[in-house]
């Protein structure tokens, strides 16, 4: 019997996903899309489970990237097809992968509807017992295929009585999040995951009504129904659910969408606040819940960087006014949440390369730029992306300094320790220690980075988290007045932080030390 060509679209980018699953009607011309991965790790459990006929890969992805998906796909699954997206600057990746047997590939900057269905049709060809374009019956529409259709901003008539009985309030919201690549790939842990959620949220708001949203493996994507009456009393009951799984799950970062009321804003809504919000995260890392209405006011933008001056000073060696400024600029974007992340990180691998071109006859520079431009690429948030552009300021600072100065260096480096091991519990910054120390901003980072294996924060979290941990196995206080005694305002960030150095919530830490005792 014939069947619809399924396709699985695998991207690290959110946007270029969403660029291809809209560009389409894709049930109308012979296909079907049966899921999407952000990584090739992710696509080889799908590829198992769905059995799609095409696979539209990107080539440089973290975890496992194109080549390597191809490779593997075509050993294993040899009557799949592959199709890659490439760049024209990763055109020379794209030709080591036909000798894998790539069908055929597509240019990202050319991606459009006519060229991305040509190569589709093409690709289909090759495939038989597949229907052709236009020759599928009309069938009723399930729940799933109606959102995922309304979202994808498909204009269809919906099915009003079938929505209407599933959905009876007049309020409407999207809740979610997106762990991020590689971080939950267990699919029965994912599941228990949903229900652990639904339960909590259940025993806040009784009725409240909730349907899963199809989306990709990782992603977590609720479409919630209620009264206006219950509105306060649900926004009180997810500020809760959050707050609670950042304990054991400090990872999950959530998004709380633009209400709407009525289904031809549910497209809308989706694109223009959800996915907002979850690009927003990239600014925002350390809100456990990101609330459409309650987002931060946004402050003028800053003027463009001065990048004629910037290398001027780079030229002259004038590194630490150079540093400064750049600094005070990047700082600035970073308060941008709205900027495009895209265009941070260029902005920031544009920074590395001119720099290192100024100082090319420094051959450690040089060697290390593609490492620094794939470690932006990879940063998941605004701090490891600026933290990679200290380390980079650093080497540059300690590669062009004179010589003859390690030992004041060493001895301001020891002034800068035992303060902070005096202070931890108090608001730090690199500005009120420079102030304390008199000494420049970008002096005191570039030191503070050549003399240690991690930078200011990272040594100040390492410091709290110690402290953190000689506090919980006295059993004296409650994990909220911890974190308060130890420098953070935040309990939910005072978590994460406890987990990502110790590999435990603090909670858990806890029990397992008085297991041991």
């Amino acid at each position: 019997m014939n069947q619809l060509c399924k396709v699985l679209i695998v991207d690290d980018e959110i946007l270029v996903r969403q660029g291809i699953k809209y560009v389409l009607d894709w049930e109308k011309e012979g296909f079907q899309l049966v899921g999407e991965a952000s990584n090739g790790q992710e696509a080889l459990e799908l590829v198992q489970t769905l059995k799609p006929h095409i696979v539209i890969t990107d080539i440089v992805m973290p975890v496992m990237d194109g080549q390597e998906l191809t490779r593997i796909v075509k050993r294993d699954y040899p009557e799949i097809e592959v199709i890659v997206l490439s760049s024209f600057s990763e055109f020379h990746y794209v030709r080591s992968t036909f000798q894998s047997g790539v069908a055929d590939y597509i240019l990202k900057p050319k991606l459009e509807a006519e060229g991305l269905l040509q190569v589709l049709n093409k690709t289909k060809d090759k495939i038989p017992g597949l229907v052709t374009a236009g020759s599928t019956d009309e069938e009723i529409l399930s729940v799933d295929a109606l959102l995922s259709r309304l979202i994808s901003g498909y204009e269809i008539e919906p099915d009003y009585d079938v929505l209407s009985h599933k959905f009876p309030h007049k309020l409407f919201f999207y809740l979610g999040c997106d762990p991020g690549p590689g971080k939950i790939t267990d699919r029965q842990a994912l599941d228990k995951l949903k229900a652990v959620i639904i339960t909590k949220l259940e025993e806040q708001v009784p009725n409240l009504i909730h349907h899963p949203v199809p989306a990709e493996q990782s992603m977590i994507l609720f479409l919630i129904n209620l009264n206006e009456n219950q509105w306060s009393q649900t926004l009180q009951a997810v500020r809760f659910m959050s707050e609670w799984l950042a304990e054991t799950e400090p990872e999950l970062r959530w998004v709380f969408s633009e209400r709407f009321d009525e289904w031809n804003k549910a497209s809308e809504v989706y694109n223009n606040s959800y996915l907002k919000l979850l690009q927003y995260r990239f600014f925002l890392p350390d809100k456990v819940l990101l609330i459409h209405e309650e987002l931060p006011k946004l402050k003028d933008e800053s003027d463009k960087f001065n990048l004629s001056h910037f290398t001027e000073q780079i030229k002259r060696l004038q590194l630490e006014e150079a540093f400064a400024d750049l600094r005070q600029y990047v700082a600035s974007l970073s308060m941008h949440y709205e900027s495009d992340v895209f265009e941070f990180k260029s902005f920031l691998g544009n920074i590395i390369f001119n720099v290192t071109n100024q100082l090319s006859h420094i051959k450690a520079l040089e060697e290390d730029k593609y490492a620094m431009f794939r470690a932006i690429d990879e940063a998941q948030d605004v701090d490891e992306t600026t933290h990679v552009l200290e380390s980079f300021m650093s080497n540059v600072i300690q590669h062009t300094s004179a010589s003859g100065g390690p030992q004041a260096s060493n001895a301001n480096m020891n002034r800068l320790l035992e303060y902070i091991e005096d202070h931890y519990a108090e608001p730090l910054s690199l500005t009120e220690l420079a102030k304390h120390f008199h000494f420049n901003p970008s002096y005191l980072s570039s030191l503070f980075t050549s003399h240690n294996k991690e930078g200011f924060k990272e040594h100040l979290n390492k410091v709290r988290t110690d402290k953190a941990a000689e506090l919980l196995r006295m059993d004296g206080a409650s994990i909220s007045e911890i974190s308060s005694m130890v420098g953070y305002g935040d309990h939910s960030y005072f978590c994460k932080v406890f987990k990502k150095y110790t590999g435990q919530s603090p909670s858990h830490y806890r029990r397992q030390y008085y297991r041991q005792e």
